[in-house]
């Protein structure tokens, strides 16, 4: 009798300890996700400061609240070759930036075109049925991309190459320009005519308080770009909690003039690796 209730106490025990470190770790994340959308929400008050002409196109701050540390840093979507709107040669330029031969590079910009247009032909689709013939199980889309993740499903585009490139897309930027005061060197080296002299030359001259001022170096190029902040922006929240956990959060935000200053169109955390 007596080892039974010994053992019911320890399991009691591990009860009460699991319970309290459930609890414990039930608050934190509320506390971190309290603490994102006060980031979020200082990001959007750094945009809406200007006009649509003036707005910043990037920034970053970092703030104290309650038991935790915050860091905030965001960028104008049109950073990134928008998969719905981006002509040929800009996804082939992606594709070759990061390292693909140029016939398929082509093939693939092709293949993307193909997931997001309609099929314009009655009683024959040649995009399906290229995916039925190579096996696949499943048909293109044939309307806009709804996920950049759907990039992985994308016939005859290596593994590899999309997960490279997940960083340099979106479906958020609406244009098919990039602003290459914002862009990572390898989406303006994805602009047609632009050799890598003339994309360091860009770096270089990247100037916060003229964005204008790389615009004669682009050349043929300058068709392909944009000069100046656009309402959606990419907002990076880092969260450290004074107990030493972390979080972290990657949200596409779309700044507003009406009742409230955001909506929020895509939201990705590590909330399940919390650590």
């Amino acid at each position: 009798m007596m080892a039974a209730l010994a053992a019911l106490a320890g399991l009691y025990a591990a009860f009460v300890s699991n319970t309290a470190a459930s609890a414990r770790l039930f608050d934190d994340r509320l506390q971190a996700e309290a603490l994102i959308y006060a980031g979020l929400e200082l990001a959007a008050l750094r945009v809406l400061g200007g006009k649509d002409d003036d707005r910043p196109s990037s920034g970053e701050t970092a703030f104290r609240l309650g038991r935790a540390t915050v860091v905030v840093t965001f960028r104008s979507e049109a950073a990134r070759i928008d998969l719905n709107e981006a002509p040929k040669p800009l996804l082939s330029g992606l594709f070759v930036a990061l390292g693909a031969k140029q016939d398929d590079a082509d093939f693939a910009a092709d293949r993307i075109i193909g997931w997001r247009k309609a099929n314009s032909v009655p009683g024959r689709n040649e995009e399906a049925d290229r995916y039925r013939d190579a096996g696949v199980r499943y048909a293109p889309r044939q309307s806009p991309f709804q996920n950049i993740a759907e990039l992985r499903f994308v016939l005859g585009l290596p593994a590899d190459l999309v997960e490279r490139a997940l960083s340099f897309v979106t479906i958020f930027n609406g244009h098919a320009e990039i602003d290459v005061n914002e862009a990572a060197p390898e989406v303006i080296a994805s602009l047609p005519h632009i050799s890598p002299d003339v994309v360091a030359a860009i770096l270089r001259a990247r100037d916060p308080q003229n964005p204008s001022a790389v615009v004669n170096l682009l050349g043929a190029a300058r068709s392909g770009i944009s000069v100046g902040g656009r309402r959606p922006i990419r907002a990076a929240v880092a969260v450290r909690l004074d107990s030493g956990r972390k979080v972290s959060a990657d949200v596409v935000l779309l700044i507003t003039d009406g009742g409230t200053p955001y909506r929020i169109l895509a939201w990705r955390d590590n909330f399940d690796g919390f650590q």
